[in-house]
């Protein structure tokens, strides 16, 4: 019983070591994807009205964390997103900044521990957690202005929904296209 105990933590280490030695994001790209989805973010809403629902910076943090497979780094990429997406969003925003950098960290952490349990490279997986990290951002938001901010900002629970599925319908091309620009 041990024997096959000890033969199957080796071929489980041995995968485990085979998925960490997959290339990462070159470093311009770990640079220029997020700064695109961000200004994406910021200035498509504001001409093409119907992708406002897009959240393309959460996409990003969510498919980092999920394809680096650390929390850490998940972690500080959620916040450099989170915060420089407060930063370009100025003062035409209703939160002040700090907001999407408390919530994207707290999805890059999430998204990367969940990884470590499971294997994210399934489309259909990567499209249940597009839509579940879309709900928590968003829960989170509202709960973090409600407490933090004393805002009484309603949260409606259908459109929510509604605009997580979308999301996770754009996750999926977009996280094979990301998939493409790897080393």
């Amino acid at each position: 019983m041990s024997e096959y105990t000890s033969d199957s933590m080796l071929i489980d280490s041995a995968s485990v070591a085979r998925r960490r030695a997959k290339k990462g994001l070159r470093p311009v790209w770990m640079l220029l994807v997020p700064l695109v989805a961000i200004l994406f973010q910021v200035y498509v809403p504001r001409f093409v009205q119907f992708l406002g629902f897009l959240e393309l910076p959460l996409l990003v943090t969510v498919y980092y964390g999920l394809m680096n497979r650390s929390p850490i780094p998940g972690l500080l990429y959620g916040c450099a997103i989170g915060l420089t997406q407060d930063s370009l969003a100025g003062a035409g925003s209703q939160h002040p900044l700090g907001m999407f950098g408390i919530v994207k960290t707290l999805v890059g952490y999430f998204a990367a521990s969940v990884s470590l349990r499971f294997d994210v490279t399934n489309p259909l997986l990567q499209f249940v957690l597009a839509f579940f990290f879309f709900f928590f951002h968003q829960f989170f938001f509202w709960m973090m202005s409600r407490a933090l901010l004393s805002q009484q900002v309603d949260f409606n629970v259908p459109q929510t929904m509604v605009f997580g599925l979308l999301n996770a319908v754009v996750a999926v091309p977009l996280f094979v296209l990301l998939d493409k620009l790897k080393e």
